[in-house]
């Protein structure tokens, strides 16, 4: 994907809850647009906008989403000393996808992404759960690289949220997007952005933003 690329060493993650603001998006339907279809209309901070795909070792775990109180609160937490806004997101059980801004004059999204990971990979230890190491011995809950992209214009903009909101159905999780309870989506059919019964059993293009097959 054109703009995009994986980070060297940097890291990502976030889970959603009814909490999460989405940073003043609002919904305009174009005359002869068809139902089910929105476009976002917003304003990017000079922050900058991200997405972020983060990935665990082990793609049969279910640790993102055994855990997800977890993750809430490693979310929560980084966000208290390091603020951010969510606009979209989503949480798979090996993976998440993440569109962040960062406050005007701030672009260290790489050390947020690395606290909330931290936080997360203790909150999973303490709960008894057994880590892999890489051979030099640090903890390989996480695959080292995340894959970011700067998020350019309107346009950019919604294609990501609706990737993100569409991916439970890509993985094949669930069949509609409404079935999935880790997922921004929620949080935009209760502020009246999308309707619940969005994308229907199909949505938008299949580009995979960053994940790695197998």
């Amino acid at each position: 994907m054109d703009g995009s690329r994986p980070g060297g060493n940097r890291e990502h993650c976030v889970r959603v809850g009814s909490h999460t603001p989405v940073a003043r998006i609002e919904r305009q339907r174009n005359p002869g647009q068809p139902k089910g279809m929105v476009r976002y209309r917003r304003n990017f901070a000079s922050g900058g906008t991200f997405f972020f795909t983060a990935t665990l070792v082990d793609r049969k775990s279910r640790a993102l989403t055994d855990h997800a109180v977890a993750l809430r609160s490693a979310v929560k937490l980084t966000r208290r000393q390091h603020p951010f806004t969510i606009d979209a997101a989503v949480v798979l059980p090996d993976h998440f996808h993440m569109i962040m801004t960062l406050p005007e004059g701030d672009a260290n999204f790489s050390n947020r992404l690395s606290q909330i990971k931290r936080r997360f990979t203790t909150a999973v230890l303490k709960a008894g759960r057994t880590i892999a190491r890489y051979p030099k011995g640090e903890l390989a809950l996480w695959q080292r690289r995340f894959w970011e992209h700067t998020i350019r214009d309107e346009k950019d903009f919604e294609r990501h949220v609706d990737y993100i909101h569409f991916n439970p159905v890509k993985h094949n999780p669930v069949t509609r997007v409404r079935d999935w309870p880790h997922s921004s989506f929620h949080l935009y059919v209760r502020q009246g952005l999308l309707p619940a019964d969005w994308a229907g059993d199909s949505g938008p293009d299949q580009a995979s933003f960053g994940e790695r097959r197998g």
